[in-house]
């Protein structure tokens, strides 16, 4: 059987490399309010991983110095990390873009109560995970009352302009199949979100159909339900070649809780840091070389190029 290396090999003729460092991702935390199923970092509410003051620092002190044009927050729910807000500042402050990743029902959170209107001022992209427009699978997924707690947050951030045409606020939306499946097309689901959640009072500028990672919680669902081999099979049959070029790998650099860097957050999972060619921790960030490294890949990459691919 070819790995992703050697079919990534045949496809461009040479390894996959990054294009690169337009992004710098940084992965606050692991700790969640959620315990979802499908999750590849296993997060939930009894991680205890968060970044620190003092790396956040080093990550906004790269952004200034490197000019990064766009800084991607993410987790766990990075809202639990209590230096988000310095995080954000920081990094709009140095001239950055900014997109915070949100499992939208910790901003029901007692403590983030004021967060929405942080995030408005200071002019954040919110990616907001909902898997499914239907209730159902959503609690099934996310827990009993998560899909109703997440439309009431979309309904406050649409109440402050995001997703609204002429605010420049930016809402997008994030679906997951509801199990060992791919997504369907991307552009049928968002109609279909679109359609929905209009009849229930919300809009959104766009929607990302990302595959389920074969890592983590999902990749422990599949163990379970001996269905890891097929869910594999399938993803390696769907390859599109023409994902490769937009792959998020090629384009930023994750930053750990810890400060470890990688090319994606996926190989956070099986702990398989930027090319050893590379450094590999943010106080030794260095743009010009990590732009040129190879990519580290492993089997679980088949899963961002099957079909249209998950960026």
């Amino acid at each position: 059987m070819r790995s992703f290396d050697d079919t990534v090999r045949e496809a461009l003729g040479g390894p996959l490399t990054a294009a690169d460092v337009a992004i710098l991702q940084l992965n606050i935390g692991y700790v969640c309010n959620l315990r979802c199923k499908h999750c590849h970092l296993s997060a939930g509410p009894d991680r205890g991983e968060r970044m620190s003051l003092e790396v956040m620092d080093e990550a906004l002190r790269a952004v200034s110095r490197y000019g990064i044009r766009t800084v991607d927050i993410t987790g766990g729910a990075p809202e639990l990390n209590p230096y988000l807000r310095h995080l954000v500042a920081g990094a709009r402050a140095a001239g950055s873009h900014v997109i915070v990743r949100t499992n939208l029902t910790v901003l029901l959170e007692p403590a983030m109560a004021d967060l929405p209107e942080f995030y408005r001022d200071q002019g954040v992209e919110v990616v907001a995970s909902l898997p499914h427009v239907v209730g159902a699978s959503v609690d099934r997924v996310r827990g009993g009352g998560t899909f109703e707690k997440s439309l009431s947050v979309l309904r406050r951030l649409n109440s402050l302009g995001y997703g609204k045409e002429g605010t420049g606020l930016v809402l997008n939306l994030v679906y997951n199949p509801p199990g060992a499946i791919l997504p369907g097309p991307q552009r049928e689901l968002e109609d279909r979100y679109r359609r929905e959640l209009a009849a229930r009072g919300i809009v959104f500028d766009g929607l990302f159909a990302f595959a389920n990672m074969a890592l983590g919680r999902f990749r422990e669902f599949l163990v379970r339900s001996r269905g890891l081999e097929s869910y594999l099979a399938q993803v390696r049959r769907a390859f599109n070649a023409a994902t490769l070029e937009g792959l998020m790998c090629r384009h930023l650099v994750s930053v750990r809780w810890d400060g470890t860097l990688f090319d994606c957050d996926f190989n956070q999972v099986p702990g398989l840091p930027v090319d050893e060619a590379c450094p590999r921790h943010i106080t030794a960030f260095d743009p010009g070389r990590l732009a040129r490294r190879r990519i580290v890949t492993d089997e679980h990459c088949f899963v961002c190029t099957a079909g249209a691919g998950t960026s």
